[in-house]
């Protein structure tokens, strides 16, 4: 049993390359905003869900997205985020 006072790490999942990540959000992002859907709500619908019917089959967009894990998704926007914030 882990110690619950310690720090667990998780390591990084080298599947696909990073910027894959990045690439495919921007793609599922802008075909969200063409459909005329808010792609915050709907991405974030989609990593707490699992559910890819949060994310529009327009332009490929639902086949991208389930090319990465939910974790992966996860770990580019708050990538992301904390380099903006530093």
């Amino acid at each position: 049993m882990n110690n619950i006072n310690e720090t667990q790490y998780f390591g990084r999942l080298d599947k696909e390359p990073e910027n894959e990540a990045k690439k495919i959000l921007i793609a599922v992002s802008t075909a969200l905003k063409e459909k005329g859907y808010n792609p915050v709500n709907q991405i974030v619908g989609y990593i707490l869900s699992g559910d890819p019917t949060y994310i529009t089959s327009y332009m490929n967009a639902r086949v991208m997205i389930r090319k990465l894990e939910r974790d992966e998704l996860l770990e580019e926007l708050v990538k992301d985020y904390m380099e903006r914030n530093e």
